[in-house]
């Protein structure tokens, strides 16, 4: 009699502990990124939890930098407090502390559930195989140095005080902390966990796979450009703004919009130069690996085709004016890649008709 109620305990908890997991790698995983969710789902099983658990942490390390509610040093601290217990330097009431801290300051119901589900995704982040765990620990270590270089080298949001990159070199830079580092964490990954990818010369692909995340942080940066100005972050470089006469503060004025032009300009082309290496990854995946070719594509298409509408948009450097793709749009992207994302062909073709069009858009300008 003990032993089967034993046995039954165990089962009831095997079960709540699987009904946790897929929680987490849905429920809360779509409640904080609808985009993301849709290409971690379409992954091939092998890494679809490791890369669903590398993003629950760095959208909850995001979330914390986010927390206005508390002053920045604070912020630093909960950081900093964060990339500890990744690099496995804390026990678990370190975890739980810092999710009673933050959770209920969130503003959506999304980040609230996030934050109180931390220790979890750390358990999850305990349990995975070592090799991905110290991949999951690093990319997610290099993501927070990224949100670290927010943190220390712009003014508090309310301060009023406004601060500009200063190179394209620096650019680049914080766009590899943020989003680069995810490409090569994706490569690796990859190649990890699909034997067809065995032929991949890893440094080679790394580096297409850190140019794919460059652009597609170069496409937020461009987009969100008023937003991040009015909380006084300038991604764009001072030189480029010197060099058509303008200063980050400026560019708060949407009067401002047709003279700053050439500067979006200059934004769009080098993120779609980016673009060309992305194009190369996907090419590079074999066919008969259509999901690992989906979850690639979807980013690049939704990214290339949001740059189109900013370089149509006259008023983009407004706050008000929100420059997104409508999810009909995306429903769009995914039907039509699952009848011809296997064809390279066909995949060139309809990325070369969204460039035809973003060329006009920037050229009618």
């Amino acid at each position: 009699m003990g032993i089967g109620v034993t046995r039954s305990s165990r089962q009831a908890t095997s079960s709540s502990s699987a009904e946790k997991r897929q929680h987490l790698l849905t429920t809360v995983l779509k409640d904080v990124s609808r985009a993301f969710y849709l290409s971690v789902r379409v992954l091939p099983s092998g890494m679809r939890e490791s890369v669903a658990v590398a993003y629950l942490l760095a959208r909850a390390a995001d979330t914390i930098v986010d927390t206005s509610l508390i002053p920045t040093e604070r912020r630093l601290e909960h950081l900093r407090s964060f990339r500890d217990i990744v690099d496995g330097e804390c026990g678990l009431a370190a975890r739980s502390e810092l999710s009673t801290a933050l959770a209920d300051l969130q503003p959506t119901e999304g980040e609230r559930n996030l934050l109180r589900a931390l220790p979890e995704v750390f358990h999850l982040l305990d349990s995975m195989g070592s090799a991905d765990a110290r991949q999951v620990r690093s990319v997610v270590l290099t993501l927070t140095s990224g949100m670290l270089f927010d943190l220390t080298t712009f003014q508090p949001e309310k301060s009023g005080k406004l601060v500009a990159l200063q190179t394209p070199e620096q650019t680049d830079e914080y766009c590899y902390l943020v989003a680069g580092c995810v490409g090569e964490f994706w490569t690796l990954m990859s190649i990890a966990h699909t034997p067809s990818l065995a032929h991949w010369e890893e440094r080679e692909m790394s580096a297409l796979g850190v140019r794919f995340g460059l652009a597609l942080q170069m496409t937020n940066i461009l987009r969100d450009i008023p937003n991040d100005l009015h909380i006084g972050r300038c991604y764009l470089p001072n030189s480029e703004l010197e060099r058509i006469g303008l200063t980050a503060e400026e560019l708060l004025h949407p009067r401002n919009t047709a003279k700053a032009r050439p500067l979006l300009g200059w934004g769009i082309h080098r993120t779609l130069d980016h673009f060309s290496a992305a194009e190369q990854y996907i090419a590079a995946i074999p066919r008969r690996n259509l999901r690992l070719r989906l979850a690639a594509l979807w980013p690049l298409l939704i990214g290339l085709k949001t740059l189109a509408k900013l370089a149509r948009s006259k008023d983009w450097l407004n706050p008000e004016t929100r420059i997104r793709i409508p999810r009909r749009a995306v429903y769009g992207i995914i039907a039509v890649s699952l009848l011809c994302g296997r064809s390279n062909a066909l995949t060139r073709l309809w990325i070369r008709r969204i460039r035809r069009d973003l060329e006009r858009a920037i050229q009618a300008q």
